[in-house]
C-alpha cells in the first residue's frame, strides 16, 4: 500500500468511526458495488418521462418542457438563497457570489422567453390553451417561496394595503393581503376564484410556514442585519439592485411580453387580470427598496 492509500484509508477510517460505523463494513461494501453512471446520477429517463401532453398538438410539448425547465432553476435559486438563509457568518464575497449565482439563474429565465414566445404556432397555442383551465402559471408554489425568501413580507403586501399591516400583523392576515391575492380574485363579487382554492388547498399551510422561517432569514433582512462595511460594499450593493431588478422587472416583463403575444386582450386560463397582476408599475414589487433612489421607485417598472 502507497502511503497516498494509507492516508486515505486512515481518513475513511475516522470517517466512520465518527459516526459510529464499522469501514470494513462500508469498504466492503465497495467491492460489490456497481460503478455510477450518467443514467444512474441524473436519471433521464425519469426526467424524460415526466412530459405528459393533454392534446395532440405538437407545440404543446415546448409550452410543459418549457414551464417543468423554469421550475428546475426555481429550485436552483431556492437552493442559492437558502444558503445564505442559513450562513451565520456572511462575508460581503459570500453574500454577493450567492447573488450572482442567483441573477445567472433569472438572466437565463428572461433570455429564454423566446424559446416560448417565438417557439410556438399561435394556433396550436389557441387550442391546447383551453384545456388547461384553470390550471395557471401563477400556480408555481415554488416562485412564491422565492419572493418569500428574497424579502421582507411587507414588500409582497398589495400595494392599497401596506400601510396596515406591519411586523406583528398575524400572518394569516398578511397572506391575505399579499400582491397576488387580487389576481385570484373575481373581479365583481370578490371571491376567491377555483384558480387560487385550488392553490391554496395545496400550498397554503406550507406558505404560512415559510412565511413564518423566512420572516427574519430573508436576503433583504440578512442584508440588514450585516456590519456597516460589508452593507456599504458597492460590489454587494450593485449585485443585489441587479438582482431585484432582474426578478422584479427583467424577467416579468419577458413574461408579460410573450403572454401578451398568445393572449392579447384574453384571460389567462385561470382567469386572472394578467396585465395588472403582472406589470410591475402596478404592482410595485421591490425586494430591497432602501438601495434605490426615490426617482427609481417612483418610476419602477414604468419605462418598459
Amino acid at each position: 500500500m502507497t502511503e497516498i492509500q494509507e492516508k486515505i484509508v486512515e481518513r475513511i477510517n475516522q470517517k466512520y468511526q465518527a459516526i459510529n460505523q464499522n469501514p470494513d463494513v462500508h469498504l466492503e461494501g465497495l467491492v460489490w458495488s456497481n460503478p455510477i453512471t450518467y443514467w444512474d446520477y441524473i436519471l433521464p429517463d425519469a426526467l424524460l418521462n415526466l412530459q405528459i401532453q393533454r392534446t395532440n398538438q405538437p407545440d404543446e410539448m415546448v409550452f410543459i418542457m418549457y414551464h417543468q425547465i423554469n421550475e428546475l432553476l426555481f429550485k436552483m435559486v431556492l437552493w442559492e438563497i437558502d444558503q445564505v438563509s442559513n450562513h451565520t457568518n456572511i462575508t460581503a464575497p459570500f453574500f454577493t457570489e450567492k447573488l450572482r449565482r442567483i441573477s445567472r439563474y433569472f438572466d437565463m429565465l428572461s433570455s429564454s422567453f423566446s424559446i416560448m414566445g417565438d417557439g410556438m404556432e399561435k394556433e396550436q397555442y389557441m387550442n391546447f390553451r383551453n384545456t388547461l383551465t384553470p390550471a395557471s402559471g401563477f400556480q408555481s408554489a415554488q416562485y412564491r417561496l422565492i419572493e418569500f425568501a428574497s424579502t421582507e413580507l411587507i414588500n409582497l403586501i398589495d400595494y392599497r394595503f401596506r400601510a396596515t399591516i406591519d411586523r406583528d400583523t398575524p400572518y394569516e392576515h398578511a397572506y391575505n393581503h399579499l400582491y397576488w391575492q387580487a389576481a385570484g380574485k373575481d373581479h365583481v363579487t370578490g371571491k376567491k376564484t377555483t384558480l387560487i382554492q385550488l392553490f391554496e388547498n395545496k400550498y397554503k399551510a406550507d406558505f404560512l410556514l415559510k412565511m413564518k422561517k423566512y420572516n427574519t432569514s430573508n436576503l433583504w433582512t440578512k442584508f440588514q442585519s450585516l456590519p456597516e462595511d460589508i452593507k456599504n460594499d458597492t460590489t454587494l450593493i450593485h449585485a443585489m439592485r441587479h438582482y431585484d431588478y432582474t426578478v422584479n422587472v427583467t424577467w416579468v416583463m419577458a413574461h408579460y411580453h410573450a403572454a401578451e403575444k398568445y393572449l392579447g386582450t384574453s384571460e389567462a386560463t385561470g382567469g386572472s387580470d394578467w396585465r395588472k397582476y403582472m406589470h410591475p408599475k402596478y404592482q410595485r414589487r421591490i425586494f430591497f427598496p432602501d438601495l434605490w433612489s426615490k426617482d427609481e421607485l417612483e418610476n419602477w417598472g414604468s419605462q418598459v
